[in-house]
């Protein structure tokens, strides 16, 4: 493509940059299509449109599927920035007003829902109610994604397990996790209480996620030839009635009301994580956000 400077940014460029972000994150145009709420072939001339307002190639598409040239990567980051930059402007904007408008970024690890203490539900249930007009933002999300995010500004908060304190961010402790080792109603161990060389005998789960030191040393006492990225891959291979695999008793709950799952040996196998919410050292004044955790700290 040719050489050209982009003279100024307007709102459709913001709006073909985040359609780009959307694509990228999607993996593809088809996966963005439900996203963007539009078909294949537009999202595909929108950034057509992008391209030849950068003078630059973006990605590569077709056969070999979806990729980014070096220079998308670096566009993205830009707008990355400049949306944010962006989003910090109309919070000041906002604050100036004395209302409370604007985006709540926020990351959870996946299943903290069933969690019955509900935290989190009930601040947000809390802010939605003193500022109405703010939008939330919630992504599910791994804890490394979670810690990034955070990092780079694109959340603002974000909720998930202690496991290696990162020293750029705060972390408030928001409650303790159980975890117990289940097995499924038609798995061998389901009416047992097995020894150290049954258990060893069993296929287990390994978490494909960071642990604590007390996490891994449960699981080293079993014959992990199996992962999940989450605890609900971790679920779905303990249903199986072939592998055994640690959850959080609030979430394994579901399964063992209904009898198609059950703790083995809880005396013994068993281990605590603490939930934290976690923000940004150093973060510059967002009301928003304030407003967010000292509704947490109420409940």
């Amino acid at each position: 493509m040719k050489s050209k400077s982009l003279a100024q940014v307007t709102d459709f460029d913001l709006k073909l940059l985040r359609l780009f972000k959307t694509v990228n994150e999607s993996g593809s145009f088809s996966a963005a299509e439900s996203l963007l709420g539009m078909t294949r072939s537009a999202i595909s001339l929108h950034m057509g449109d992008l391209e030849k307002r950068l003078g630059m190639r973006l990605c590569q598409r077709g056969r070999a599927g979806f990729a980014l040239t070096e220079e998308g990567r670096e566009i993205l980051r830009h707008s990355e920035s400049m949306m944010a930059a962006i989003e910090q402007f109309r919070l000041q904007v906002n604050q100036m007003h004395k209302q409370l408008r604007g985006d709540l970024n926020i990351g959870i690890i996946n299943n903290l829902v069933t969690q019955p203490r509900m935290k989190i539900t009930h601040a947000l249930e809390k802010l939605h109610e003193i500022g109405p007009d703010i939008r939330l933002n919630i992504s599910m999300m791994t804890a490394a994604e979670i810690e990034r995010g955070l990092m780079d500004g694109r959340l603002h908060v974000g909720a998930l397990p202690v496991t290696s304190p990162i020293s750029g961010l705060d972390y408030m402790p928001l409650y303790d996790e159980w975890s117990q080792l289940y097995c499924s109603n038609t798995h061998a161990l389901f009416s047992l209480e097995p020894d150290e060389a049954q258990l060893k005998g069993c296929d287990a789960i390994a978490p494909a996620f960071r642990m604590t030191a007390e996490a891994i040393a449960m699981h080293q006492k079993l014959n992990c030839n199996a992962t999940a990225t989450d605890r609900e891959g971790i679920a779905f291979l303990i249903l199986t009635g072939r592998f055994i695999g640690f959850l959080p008793d609030h979430y394994a709950a579901q399964w063992v009301e209904k009898k198609m799952m059950h703790a083995i040996a809880p005396e013994r196998f068993h281990f605590t994580s603490k939930i934290a919410v976690v923000t940004r050292k150093g973060r510059s004044h967002n009301a928003i956000l304030e407003r967010f955790l000292q509704a947490i700290d109420w409940v």
